[in-house]
């Protein structure tokens, strides 16, 4: 609706108002109050640029991990009074966004109506001869270049 009004706005110098509004089927008081409320955008818009200013050194300083409520926590603590809300609203405008934690996916799911496996060695692991017990396991561990599987 904006770029409506501000369309209105530039051509309304070979165009009267009236007719553009009709025009654009957009009422003539909207116009005006959009108009009236430039002022007032404008200072928003300052102020959300002072703010963004504020949220980048707080966000580097916390080597770009702080998110909204760490933000706006800090800022509360510097004596700034800002509604999270609104933190929320600038972050994202400005590109900036905290560290997420990377959800832990299992690889194996368990069947919950199995049973289990009996346990046929009774924790006795020590053998009279070679290749008499036998028993294996695997895990999984996490490296740089993916996950590496250990089975033994």
């Amino acid at each position: 609706m904006n770029e409506t009004y501000a369309f209105i706005e530039a051509m309304k110098t070979t165009h009267g108002v009236a007719f553009l509004c009709r025009l654009l089927k957009v009422a003539r008081s909207s116009f005006y109050a959009w108009l009236a409320s430039a002022k007032t955008r404008a200072a928003r818009q300052t102020a959300d640029e002072a703010l963004a200013h504020e949220i980048t050194v707080i966000h580097v300083a916390s080597r770009q991990t702080y998110g909204v409520p760490r933000i706006h926590a800090e800022l509360r603590r510097l004596g700034q009074r800002v509604n999270r809300k609104r933190v929320a609203r600038v972050m994202p405008e400005r590109g900036i966004q905290g560290a997420h934690r990377r959800r832990r996916h299992s690889l194996t799911r368990p069947d919950k109506k199995a049973r289990p496996a009996p346990d046929l060695i009774g924790r006795d692991f020590h053998a009279d001869r070679p290749g008499t017990k036998l028993v294996g396991d695997i895990t999984f561990l996490p490296t740089g270049e993916g996950w590496l599987y250990l089975a033994c």
